[in-house]
């Protein structure tokens, strides 16, 4: 690359909580573009290093590599490390915005917690454009608590304002924001998207009769997924009872995840008579997904709050049809009626049986959703999303208007990068 092409590259940090195993690969993707020299700050190693997951119950470290690919720092937290405003506070964020001399800062770290605003003033005092987002498609909180909502509604419009970018996973949320009468010019759709080309290879890579086999399946046999944690507002026993009133034979139902509802299913499994139709997998690990998906018919995502999941994009593109509640619009990108799946009420169990019904009792049509699915995820991939990135980026930095004897973001020239990274 000629020195003039790497003066013109766009210096971004971004600021996330910890190593998560969705990001890495759009952060190896961002490393390589010719226009970013690409640098990510983490607050804390959870993920890269083992620790006790409270809603899985169990230890929790993930079997892929975070960390390679791309440069990356560890700003130590100073925080109680609670799930509180002041249990993420990491002040070293103020030196390495400040000396960085970044055009942009992509914090992926919630408002809520006291190293978002850190790195916001700080990016104000750099003269740095300043983007986030929000997965949220609502208003509307996990808690269905209504005063949380009103709060949202004064809130939401002052601090997204605050953003010289929003950037936001799904044409839902892109709507959320104009609602609340933020400038369509200042929100940018970056799909939240998985690598596709990794799920694909490893799915390919699986031997469907094996995986069944270890679940006690025959390759004749239908399957139904749920992967995901077995929390009350995903709804797990929804699909348990709908799969139970569809009495489909030759059908099976699997469980991956943990939680604290994993002993209701069970019991309930026994009550409704199909315990030995439904299987529980426990946690599954990352590389261990794939082939998962790759054994399965069909996937189910019953959940009352669930922005925008990203075990819809990897059962797609695995090519699995989805049915889904109509609570999760932030999929509705991808999971379309009559074409890669069905979608139906939150709540109404019998309605989520109609939909078992129509997919499992016709294999010509769950063929043609499988091939649609697939079909629809060539174009919900990294490229999408990391083409959005960069756009957003620099529209975020050409906003911000530097401070005075600064140098405007294009004219200025690359400078080493911060002497705390790492590769």
């Amino acid at each position: 690359m000629t020195q003039a092409a790497m003066e013109r590259r766009w210096r971004v940090l971004v600021v996330a909580t910890h190593p998560v195993q969705y990001a890495v690969h759009l952060f190896r993707l961002m490393a390589q573009h010719p226009e970013i020299d690409f640098t990510v700050a983490y607050c804390t190693m959870r993920g890269a290093e083992a620790a006790h997951d409270s809603e899985f119950g169990a230890t929790v470290q993930w079997d892929i590599p975070l960390l390679d690919g791309y440069r990356w720092i560890h700003v130590p937290n100073r925080g109680s490390g609670k799930d509180s405003f002041f249990g993420l506070r990491n002040p070293g964020l103020r030196k390495l915005i400040r000396e960085g001399n970044f055009d942009a800062i992509n914090c992926h770290v919630s408002y809520l917690r006291a190293s978002f605003w850190i790195a916001f003033f700080a990016a104000r005092a750099g003269g740095a454009g300043f983007l986030f987002g929000t997965d949220a498609t609502s208003l509307t909180s996990r808690d269905g608590r209504s005063w949380k909502a009103t709060v949202k509604r004064w809130l939401w419009p002052r601090l997204f304002r605050l953003a010289d970018q929003v950037a936001m996973p799904s044409a839902a949320g892109v709507a959320l924001m104009k609602s609340l009468g933020i400038p369509e010019e200042r929100i940018s759709l970056t799909p939240f998207v998985v690598d596709n080309d990794w799920w694909i290879a490893q799915a390919k890579n699986s031997d469907r009769a094996v995986t069944r086999a270890t679940w006690s399946v025959t390759n004749t046999q239908r399957v139904v997924l749920f992967c995901a944690k077995l929390q009350n507002w995903k709804r797990p026993l929804d699909l348990l009872r709908a799969f139970a009133s569809a009495n489909l034979p030759d059908s099976v139902l699997v469980f991956a995840g943990e939680g604290p509802q994993r002993e209701e299913i069970v019991a309930e499994a026994a009550a409704l008579g199909i315990a030995q139709g439904v299987r529980m997998l426990g946690f599954v690990n990352q590389s261990q997904l794939p082939a998962v998906y790759a054994a399965a018919d069909l996937f189910v995502m019953p959940s009352e709050y669930d922005p925008c999941p990203v075990v819809v994009c990897e059962a797609m593109v695995c090519g699995l049809p989805v049915i889904l509640s109509d609570q999760i619009r932030g999929r509705f990108d991808l999971v379309k009626p009559g074409c890669t799946g069905e979608i139906f009420p939150c709540g109404d169990v019998p309605a989520l049986t109609a939909a078992l019904r129509t997919l499992l009792s016709d294999s010509g049509t769950l063929a043609s959703f499988s091939n649609n699915a697939c079909a629809r995820m060539t174009t919900w991939s990294p490229h999408e999303n990391i083409t959005a990135t960069v756009e957003a980026v620099k529209l975020a930095a050409q906003h911000r208007k530097p401070p005075p004897g600064m140098p405007h973001p294009e004219g200025h020239s690359a400078i080493s990068a911060p002497t705390a990274g790492k590769p």
